[in-house]
């Protein structure tokens, strides 16, 4: 059997379930005429009934094809497919209703007979799809594969619990895990449920599980994280459901969907609210340009930007081997001599004027960056040209075409900075600010710390190290991170773009800081075998805290919950022409005040050795 027959005979739908239902219709009207006049000396009026049966039937295969109730829209037995089922039958009822108002005195028959009639069809095509539903199950073939317990009882459970008995998937549903008390008897498909979290090593040990699969893809990553230890403990493996925002472009949920676990799944599985509004009002239709459109932030902005509908979509970037690896994963292919991909290095501000002349973008999202922070300590004036006075030529640049909306991406070590990374940032997020007070448009920065997943990141160099065998390197026993998913931070960068104001950075919450040594532990895990984790002590530069918020910044959250707001002080014009004139950060190292001191004054309040 297949699984279209498997899931309630499919195919036979548009035939048969529309004969059946539009029969019960006018079935259903007959009984209800009939019992209205059974003891009564009222002549029937035959005439009235056959045009009522008519009507509601007509009414009932116009609203049922409208809704596409037998189209295979619903699953078989469904409620939503009883909801529909209701909506068709009601629309028919109200419909002779309606008509014998209109007859008046004439009218085709009493008023209770279209609402009983409507009454019983509902009931018999409802019964109908139960009997069917029952059969299928009972004729469901022989199931086998690896035993499977369920953690979730939602609806995305009913669809993998289907999705395990009726594929070819190697998965045995053997029971169902839910924390919901009023799910305490809940039972799938014949799968029932056997707890909660705190019942998963007995109900494993009941049922000599193998896996466990977490079927709720809008899950907390804290939950997911308990879930997965009490798994691993009781000796299964852990399998997930990918995020809501994974699947949206599936029509169901299927036991292919499901994939490892991974270190994001434990970290960062935030479901973010955007407000679709706020960002397709300043995206959609526009000229956007990112810089650094190649790297891990960069690509996955120009991602998101593009499901926006801008006008035009300009992909910045020096490496031209990351702009053909994102055209490809945008377009399908890599047309590389189309005009949306720029070849540039935000060094040359000469040819990012003559760029943005020509191009005139009106949004520009500045994700060009170097940051790799021990890279930088080494060769501190490579973060100058970068990130300073290439997010000078940037800004320079954007103002002389008058850009609507410029969001830089700056780092939470720009707070309170002890490295030039962070300090180098920090100067970028003060050019900002400084650019807004002179620009037309909108010119703000964006923080946030470690992203799952990006190049360079430190899961990436344990994944290396434990494919290695070991051992993992870690700083101190004690150092934390806050980290969070790649397309996370994105929505919320693009988020902060449509309530930010001139001059702000704006401070996406990280959630808890996380351990680093704790992120090692769960990435040996979920490896299966044995590796040293070594510690190896901070490097210059690094802290053993990192804050988000830098000294006077305060936690104010006026359009966002997920979004702070803080006031970046300015530059003097003047220090903006001596950053224009250095040689590096050593020769320029402002204060706080927006008042640049003598070279030589500030080079000693920072700790600069010149």
């Amino acid at each position: 059997m297949t699984s279209e027959e498997g899931d309630g005979g499919r195919a036979l739908r548009p035939a048969v379930l529309r004969v059946v239902d539009t029969l019960a219709v006018a079935v259903g009207m007959v009984l209800a005429h009939a019992a209205r006049y059974d003891d009564s000396a009222e002549p029937m009026n035959i005439v009235g009934l056959v045009i009522g049966v008519v009507v509601a039937a007509a009414v009932f295969l116009a609203v049922a094809t409208a809704l596409r109730l037998h189209q295979g829209r619903h699953a078989l037995g469904s409620a939503d497919e009883f909801r529909t089922l209701a909506v068709a039958v009601g629309s028919a009822t109200l419909a002779v209703l309606a008509l014998d108002f209109v007859t008046g005195s004439a009218r085709l028959m009493p008023l209770s007979v279209p609402v009983v009639g409507g009454l019983i069809a509902f009931v018999v095509t409802i019964g109908y799809r139960a009997i069917v539903a029952a059969r299928v199950l009972a004729a469901a073939p022989p199931r086998a594969g690896r035993r499977t317990l369920v953690f979730g009882a939602g609806a995305a459970a009913q669809q993998l619990i289907r999705s395990m008995i009726w594929d070819d998937s190697g998965h045995l549903p053997v029971g169902l895990l839910d924390d919901d008390p009023a799910k305490r008897h809940l039972e799938i498909k014949g799968v029932r449920m056997l707890g909660g979290r705190e019942d998963i090593a007995a109900a494993a040990a009941r049922t000599e599980a193998e896996v466990l699969i977490i079927a709720l893809p809008s899950a907390e990553s804290d939950l997911v994280r308990d879930v997965s230890e009490r798994a691993v403990a009781a000796g299964l493996t852990v399998k997930i459901l990918p995020k809501i925002s994974d699947l949206l472009d599936r029509k169901g949920i299927g036991i292919r969907d499901v994939r490892d676990i991974n270190i994001a799944d434990l970290l960062g599985r935030r479901q973010v609210e955007t407000d679709v509004k706020q960002i397709s009002g300043y995206l959609r239709g526009k000229r956007v340009l990112v810089t650094g459109a190649g790297g891990s932030i960069g690509s996955e902005l120009t991602r998101q930007i593009h499901s926006e509908g801008p006008a035009e979509l300009m992909m910045l970037d020096r490496d031209e081997s990351a702009l053909h690896a994102l055209q490809l994963t945008l377009f399908g292919e890599a047309r590389l001599d189309l005009p949306q991909a720029i070849l540039a290095d935000i060094r040359d501000g000469e040819a990012l004027r003559r760029l943005f002349e020509e191009r005139r973008p009106e949004v520009v999202f500045h994700a060009a960056a170097l940051k790799h922070l021990n890279m930088l300590e080494q060769y501190p004036d490579e973060a100058w040209k970068t990130n300073v006075l290439g997010t000078l030529n940037v800004l320079a640049a954007a103002t002389a075409v008058g850009v609507d909306h410029f969001i830089n991406v700056s780092t939470d070590k720009a707070a309170d900075p002890v490295n030039v990374l962070g300090r180098s940032k920090r100067l970028a997020e003060r050019l900002t600010a400084t650019f807004g007070q002179h620009a037309t448009g909108r010119f703000l920065s964006v923080r946030f710390g470690n992203v799952l997943g990006s190049r360079g990141s430190v899961l990436e160099t344990f994944a290396a190290q434990i494919a290695r065998g070991g051992p993992v390197t870690v700083t101190d026993p004690e150092v934390t991170r806050y980290f969070m998913t790649i397309p996370e931070a994105v929505q919320l960068v693009i988020q902060a773009g449509a309530i930010g104001a001139d001059g702000e950075a704006l401070v996406l919450d990280m959630g808890t800081p996380v351990r680093i040594a704790d992120v090692a532990e769960q990435l040996i895990k979920l490896e299966g075998r044995p590796i040293e984790i070594r510690y190896t002590g901070l490097r210059p530069g690094e802290k053993l805290h990192e804050e988000l918020f830098g000294a006077g910044e305060h936690d104010e959250r006026r359009a966002h919950p997920l979004i702070s707001h803080c006031a970046v002080p300015a530059f003097s014009l003047d220090a903006v022409e001596q950053i224009r004139t250095a040689h590096g950060m050593d020769d320029f190292v402002a204060t706080e005040d927006a008042k640049p001191l003598p070279l030589e004054r500030a080079a000693q309040l920072n700790g600069v050795t010149r």
